[in-house]
């Protein structure tokens, strides 16, 4: 079929540019960058695009897509996991969008963006100004890498299968290959074919893994706890939500699953208490940790929806952990937030709070541009990502945790330590009224029904 236009389905460091830069040397094609990148529109530093502002783009994303596809030619874009959630539906389910999908090996990936991350130097046209660095391997960091490439990878085969649709399916070292490369431009319809492959951009990296990682070592050991025979195949999981088991903990016949914006760092802490800690779970070291104590038992800790609301506005947000959800909450709700670390005067922070609120209301919706980090994500989301890989045996909550610890003891056989309370944040308290209350109960609802939380 004649393609209306085409999308390019990759991630970080796959080589998404330098394929790019080789759709747009085939005549009549053009790819229009990241055009739903959250921080800007196609390019760095650009604000506007086909007549709209950004800000424009992401109040009507789906009119912007339709002007995109309807300029003269071919057109297309560049479409990463944490790009604007609301376009991957239209794109994926309309057969007259062309579907590219480029892939790389994750372990190269996760080297190349830490590189990237080092020397903040993303794309290279020029080797006399290449900036060197070897990356810090990163072992929980990696499991967390690569278990997001497995659901992105997961997702895209599922939207295709059940579209009826087929793809054009491109790694990172087909680039190179012009013979691929023209094969793609039969698979878009297009006639133009090309007779030799831009010289433009520069692979940054040349050399071993090994070469460009300062810690080979305990990259090796770190890697042997994977399963490589499946290292590019999408497991089955929960689709609103993974299970995140690289995040897991584990202690003496205990594992703990924490829910992100919960009490993690405390009970993380009490679990060190309990015996050495095992972390970087990988879903194969899992089920080995599972299957050497049956008498174990599983649990996460939930916290109030209001507390773990402020927790997320107070901490990431404010402090500038989450710049991209700051800076798309800032632009949805008008906000003009201090610089962070910043003080903020207490009236202020109390509306920005009630701000944060509505916008948490509104992402659920699908109302924004912003994707859903875990730690505004519905507790409810949470816990169903973890049914889908294995839910908790024990939900424990904050406010009783004495009685909860005292049931784990019971059930497991053991003598545990004590946990000590957390004490209520006194700036909360201190304007926690009615209105604060109503609107962290209309963001939250699903989680103030789900598990009966009162004001």
């Amino acid at each position: 079929m004649a393609f209306a236009a085409f999308v390019v389905l990759a991630g970080m460091r796959t080589g998404s540019n330098l394929l790019e830069a080789h759709l747009n040397a085939l005549p009549g094609v053009t790819c229009h960058g990241e055009a739903f990148n959250p921080g800007f529109v196609g390019r760095l530093k650009s604000d506007a695009a086909f007549g709209m502002t950004l800000a424009e783009r992401d109040a009507d994303p789906l009119r912007f897509l339709r002007l995109l596809r309807d300029q003269p030619g071919l057109n297309g874009f560049r479409y990463f996991t944490d790009h604007d959630p609301r376009v991957r539906p239209a794109v994926m389910a309309d057969a007259a969008w062309a579907k590219i999908v480029l892939t790389r090996h994750p372990l190269d990936s996760y080297v190349s963006w830490k590189i990237a991350r080092a020397t903040g130097q993303w794309k290279l046209t020029d080797p006399a100004r290449r900036q060197q660095a070897k990356a810090e391997f990163d072992a929980r960091e990696f499991a967390a890498f690569l278990d997001r490439h497995r659901r992105g990878q997961a997702e895209v085969l599922r939207d295709l299968q059940t579209g009826g649709q087929a793809a054009f399916w491109i790694g990172y070292d087909d680039l190179t290959e012009i013979g691929v490369v023209n094969g793609l431009a039969g698979f878009l319809g297009v006639e133009g074919r090309l007779e030799a492959l831009d010289p433009g951009l520069v692979k940054q990296n040349p050399g071993s893994l090994a070469d460009k990682v300062a810690n080979p070592e305990a990259m090796a050991a770190a890697l042997a706890r994977f399963d490589w025979i499946d290292l590019d195949h999408g497991p089955g999981f929960e689709p609103r939500r993974g299970a995140s088991v690289p995040s897991f903990l584990a202690a003496g016949p205990l594992l703990y699953m924490p829910v992100p914006g919960g009490p993690a760092a405390e009970v993380a802490a009490w679990l060190a208490s309990v015996g050495p800690v095992s972390a970087g779970f990988s879903q194969k070291t899992l089920r080995q940790w599972r299957a050497a104590r049956p008498g174990g038992r599983s649990f996460t800790v939930l916290r109030h929806p209001l507390a773990r609301a402020w927790a997320a506005f107070s901490g990431p947000i404010l402090g500038g952990a989450l710049p991209e959800v700051r800076r798309g909450f800032a632009r949805t709700m008008g906000l003009d937030l201090p610089a962070p670390g910043t003080e903020m005067p207490r009236a202020d922070r109390k509306a920005a709070f009630l701000a944060w609120l509505r916008f948490a209301k509104l992402a659920f919706a699908g109302q924004t541009a912003v994707r859903v980090d875990g730690v505004m994500a519905t507790q409810a989301a949470v816990l169903q990502g973890f049914a889908a890989q294995h839910g908790p045996d024990v939900v424990l909550r904050e406010a009783r945790l004495a009685e909860g610890i005292a049931f784990l003891a019971s059930e497991t056989g053991t003598a545990l330590p004590p946990m000590p309370a957390n004490a209520p944040d006194p700036e909360l308290a201190a304007f926690r009224d009615a209105e604060v209350e109503a609107a962290a109960r209309e963001a939250y609802l699903r989680d103030y029904t789900a598990f009966g939380f009162e004001r």
